[in-house]
């Protein structure tokens, strides 16, 4: 299992689209099992990818859980 943060000032609606289209159907072509405001999460093939978003003043933090499901998950973060 992974936990890994990084900080950005996009929007949250954006970076949960982002995270929609990069882990979701599309992308990775894992079936989404929740969203709301703060977080999104997917879930297939054994693993799961939890995307979840605070918020300090402007800045937001983006943390993703994952298990097998690593490598997508630090490539993610390096897009945002």
């Amino acid at each position: 299992m992974l936990r890994i943060a990084k900080s950005t000032r996009r929007s949250p609606a954006e970076i949960l689209d982002q995270a929609e289209r990069f882990f979701g159907e599309g992308g990775e072509g894992l079936a989404q099992t929740g969203r709301n405001e703060c977080c999104i999460s997917f879930a297939g093939a054994g693993g799961h990818v939890a995307v979840t978003l605070s918020e300090e003043g402007r800045e937001r933090t983006v943390e993703i859980e994952t298990r097998e499901f690593e490598y997508p998950a630090r490539r993610f973060l390096e897009r945002l």
